[in-house]
């Protein structure tokens, strides 16, 4: 089983009421949800590991994640409040503004890990539980601790705006980056990681070892793999009209995590060496599937029924 760990929220997305007033539609979102309902969605075995309010947002949380085939049995459900994310469209672009305190998913403590990983061949991290503690500390311990036994996954999604302990937040990146046997990276990530330098193989340089697959996702521009520094795979993005950003880049990391899962990649998490082959065609599905989700509103990615 691929077993996501972080964020569970409502994405707030703007839209307008039959009178013509400007109004907010509660949408199940968060990072790292949506890498979850993405790979349900393709067929995956696959599991979260979050905080969910018992309120009604939480339920809308619970729900989707039921109709979508991700196992529920490792949330943590609690008297708190659902994390709020509104959503501000700039020109299809998403931009979010968070409503995280004292929050089901951002309140997670070591003793609320679960006991039993054995079936995990994969984890996955990343998004805002990165940022805010105790969530922050115990996805980095979890990830320490399992990074022997299973194949492990990060994708940044930096939220500057988000981020209130730089120094801390950074630090926790590159130690879980180290971790990791696979990077997912936007540039616009890479450039906040590492502003002083402009080509993105110098950037992977900084901090990447050579034995790691990355992804780069370049927006309009497409993606490539690497192996460490060494472009290994690309792909070209695909043409289609874009309604809003929001969730791209989680289908697209769910994509990865399908196809290696489906490869053979994760029997042997000691020895994670997928083929080339294997990286190109977790690429080409990735772009495919992101560029469906861009194409909807808010985060909706596709079943395996929808792709050709």
């Amino acid at each position: 089983m691929i077993l996501c760990c972080g964020e569970a929220l409502i994405d707030m997305v703007p839209s307008t009421s039959v009178d013509g007033d400007t109004c907010f539609v509660p949408k199940a979102g968060g990072a790292v949800f949506n890498t979850a309902i993405a790979l349900g969605r393709l067929g995956a075995d696959v599991g979260l590991f979050t905080g969910v309010s018992n309120d009604f947002l939480g339920r809308i949380l619970h729900d989707e994640l039921t109709a979508s085939n991700v196992q529920t049995r490792h949330l943590v459900t609690r008297d708190a409040p659902s994390s709020l994310a509104f959503v501000e469209l700039n020109k299809g672009q998403a931009q979010y503004t968070f409503y995280t305190d004292n929050a089901a998913d951002a309140s997670l403590t070591a003793a609320e890990v679960p006991a039993d990983l054995t079936d995990v061949t994969a984890l996955f991290f990343g998004g805002i539980s990165l940022c805010t503690d105790p969530t922050a500390t115990t996805m980095q311990a979890v990830m320490t601790a399992q990074s022997a036994n299973c194949v492990t996954m990060i994708d940044p999604n930096i939220r500057p705006s988000f981020i209130s302990d730089k120094a801390t937040y950074r630090a926790r990146l590159f130690d879980m980056i180290g971790h990791s046997d696979i990077l997912k990276i936007s540039d616009e990530d890479l450039n906040w990681l590492v502003p002083e330098i402009n080509s993105i193989e110098a950037q992977l340089a900084a901090f990447v070892d050579d034995d790691k697959l990355v992804f780069v996702t370049k927006g309009a521009d497409g993606a490539d793999a690497y192996l460490g520094t060494q472009k290994v795979a690309s792909a070209d993005a695909k043409s289609v009209k874009v309604v809003d950003t929001i969730g791209a880049g989680d289908t697209f990391n769910a994509a990865i995590l399908h196809v290696l899962a489906a490869r053979g990649s994760f029997r042997d998490p000691t020895h994670f060496t997928p083929s080339i082959t294997a990286i190109q065609a977790a690429l080409d599905l990735a772009i495919a599937t992101a560029a469906i989700t861009v194409s909807r509103v808010g985060a909706n990615p596709p079943w395996a029924a929808e792709i050709e």
